[in-house]
């Protein structure tokens, strides 16, 4: 599965958490909640640690169509896995409605290339692997709140730019 398959709907979720939770739901993200989002349909990109904010994670979930990602985000939320453990991943949050709906501004994107960072930056790159736009179709998923401030530009590169947060990869992660 590479990423070109699932660039069609992306969503960039930044979660704010409780002080020094961070590693507690990456862990628990890890271990229980990327495999069951995967076979419903979802793609997750990559789990990681921002730089700036060691209370902030921010994580990248792709899907194939609007309609795959209602289904997929209803199968995953209405499952087994999530009600086992919606309670102990809520509790490490304090906010996570920081998620822009997007689609991507090129189709054909590549796997981006391997390096040690990736960089967000909401504005384009000359060095991106990745661009992204808001997606303007209605959210069809309301139980999860996307945000509606924008039009946004989302860039993902390797290298630093004015303005680029880095992110630091999880194990997880396979933007690495």
């Amino acid at each position: 599965m590479d990423f070109s398959s699932y660039e069609t709907v992306l969503e960039l979720r930044r979660y704010t958490l409780h002080p020094g939770r961070r590693d507690e739901l990456i862990s628990l993200f890890e271990r229980e909640f990327v495999a069951p989002q995967e076979a419903v349909g979802a793609h997750l990109f990559g789990l990681f640690r921002t730089s700036a904010s060691p209370d902030e994670f921010v994580w990248l979930r792709g899907f194939s169509s609007l309609a795959a990602r209602a289904d997929a985000l209803s199968a995953f939320y209405s499952g087994p896995v999530w009600r086992r453990f919606r309670d102990e991943a809520n509790a490490t949050m304090v906010d996570s409605d920081n998620v822009m709906l997007l689609r991507p501004v090129v189709r054909g994107l590549a796997s981006p290339p391997p390096g040690a960072g990736v960089y967000v930056s909401l504005k384009a790159s000359p060095s991106a692997f990745a661009v992204f736009e808001t997606e303007p179709s209605p959210n069809n998923f309301p139980q999860l709140p996307v945000r509606t401030d924008g039009p946004f530009t989302v860039s993902f590169s390797r290298s630093a730019s004015p303005g680029a947060e880095s992110l630091e990869a999880t194990s997880r992660s396979l933007l690495r």
